[in-house]
């Protein structure tokens, strides 16, 4: 576990910088929408889910509609499942409650760390993605509870903060985009989101986008390793 501590945290540091400032950003939105610091709290505990988070509280502060509920946390977390897929090598490796941790605990930002990270031989698997997973929780729900208490005692004007977490995946992307050689991929990506917002609309186009990708992907893809060894 030490070992496994030690290669983890350090890479989790940048993730930390970011969770804990969307994690404040939610407390603080939760908060003063009148929604207890308790179910804020269990709400990065349980969900953790940035985006269906933010979403959330708009939701329990609106009309009783438990069906429109459900299809709106599925279509904002949609891509979930295509992480999931592309996860399956690396996780069904593991065992036990830490592999069912590690499921459960896979955001945007772990996905990544996760799928770029070739771990040591020395170290055991199951510790590592268990630790990447918590340690980026930690972040998160201690975050939301220094908003919950900041909201408290500071007044904030917190009009459009729910937007840092599209700052956030902004970073992501063009941080990713600076350290790629091929930027194939990431054009692909953009251009079948643009192309499915314009033919299925904002609020619909987020699975037909990965669907998309996926399928382009699979069939580009022998198309850049044959151009790789040639």
């Amino acid at each position: 576990m030490k070992q496994a501590l030690k290669e983890a945290f350090p890479l989790t540091l940048p993730i930390m910088a970011g969770y804990v400032f969307l994690g404040i950003s939610f407390g603080l939105l939760a908060t003063s929408q009148s929604i207890s610091a308790l179910l804020t709290v269990i709400m990065s505990l349980f969900i953790y889910s940035g985006a269906t988070q933010f979403t959330a509280v708009n939701l329990l502060i609106a009309s009783f509609d438990p069906i429109g509920s459900f299809l709106l946390a599925v279509m904002v977390s949609a891509r979930h499942i295509f992480y999931g897929i592309t996860m399956l090598p690396i996780y069904s490796q593991l065992s036990g409650w830490k592999k069912n941790y590690a499921i459960f605990a896979l955001t945007d930002e772990t996905f990544s760390l996760n799928v770029a990270t070739a771990v040591p031989k020395n170290v055991n698997k199951n510790w590592f993605y268990f630790l990447t997973s918590f340690l980026n929780q930690s972040y998160w729900v201690i975050g939301t509870m220094i908003g919950v208490f900041l909201e408290k005692i500071i007044v904030f004007n917190i009009e459009g903060i729910e937007f840092i977490l599209v700052a956030m995946f902004v970073a992501i992307f063009t941080e990713q985009w600076l350290s790629a050689e091929d930027h194939k991929p990431a054009l692909l990506g953009l251009g079948g989101s643009l192309l499915m917002l314009v033919v299925f609309g904002s609020t619909h186009f987020m699975i037909p986008a990965m669907l998309f990708i996926i399928i382009s992907l699979l069939i580009i893809e022998p198309k850049i390793r044959g151009e790789e060894s040639v």
